[in-house]
């Protein structure tokens, strides 16, 4: 008879910031923030899934405080076992993180939830080593519903939802970045929509050399602080971008950006839809 063993539970986070003292719109809070503060709401089956837990596997420990303050969680904060797995989580340290949902030595097993710092554990985010492991140990794996900075860019630039690709960084050095545009470049004319991310300190350079090495008939959107106050989703030809002054661009230092690029409209690719 296999002996009983706790779940591991993917809960997204909201992905515009919050202050730690409940300040995220999050649906369910004991002290539900006003309207139009940051942050997205999550379902309520999400919510449940956190607020159950008493062991999270978190990017960041603080920030995973921060949430469960946030969400309410009806446990005292310095009660719950939360351990920082860190953005690269070690894989020497995964099976330890893992042993207490099915402990060897006859203890009750828990369940565990992982949490990025913000949006979905696993995409762009770390966990996805965490959950392989899982697997391999056959340990239930349960993703719960969020926002995910990458989907909801996807849904509100306008470019192709059927073919898409997510690349995540592009390199560092000025060199293999331009390299790597062109790459990407070959790819948005094609018709899928191409999808990556800086570190926010890095955007208006990442612009830039967009700007000097793509063709000018690409369209580019920038989506920006998606879900926040000031969020901003706006799509243009790289020749419309490069034309508009610097006073007029966006600001996108230090701030959460999704760039994505496309060379034909979204339904260029898409198989068509009749009504019957």
């Amino acid at each position: 008879m296999t002996p009983p063993r706790g779940a591991l539970h993917l809960v997204p986070v909201p992905i515009a910031a919050y202050d730690g003292a409940g300040a995220a719109p999050v649906a369910g809070n004991a002290q539900e923030p006003a309207a139009g503060t940051p942050g997205t709401v999550l379902p309520p089956a999400s919510l449940d899934a956190a607020r159950r837990a008493r062991y999270f596997l978190a990017e960041n420990a603080r920030s995973a405080r921060a949430f469960l303050k946030a969400i309410a969680h009806p446990q005292p904060i310095a009660s719950l076992h939360i351990v920082e797995i860190g953005h690269s989580p070690d894989p020497a340290r995964i099976d330890a993180w893992l042993d207490p949902l099915e402990p060897a030595d006859g203890a009750a097993p828990v369940d565990a939830v992982i949490v990025s710092e913000s949006g979905c554990p696993g995409i762009a985010d770390p966990g996805a080593s965490v959950v392989a492991r899982a697997h391999q140990r056959g340990i239930t794996v349960i993703p719960w519903v969020g926002p995910s900075a990458i989907l909801l860019a996807l849904m509100a630039s306008g470019m192709n939802g059927q073919s898409f690709r997510f690349l995540g960084y592009l390199p560092q050095d000025r060199a293999e970045l331009q390299q790597r545009l062109l790459g990407v470049q070959r790819d948005a004319q094609r018709g899928e929509t191409q999808i990556f991310i800086e570190t926010p300190y890095r955007n208006v350079r990442l612009f830039d050399t967009v700007l000097q090495v793509c063709d000018g008939n690409l369209a580019l959107c920038l989506a920006v602080d998606l879900t926040g106050a000031a969020a901003s989703v706006v799509t243009r030809s790289i020749a419309r971008w490069a034309a508009l002054p610097a006073a007029d661009r966006p600001v996108l230092d230090r701030r959460a950006t999704v760039f994505l690029l496309c060379g034909t409209p979204a339904g260029g690719n898409a198989p068509s839809k009749r009504r019957r």
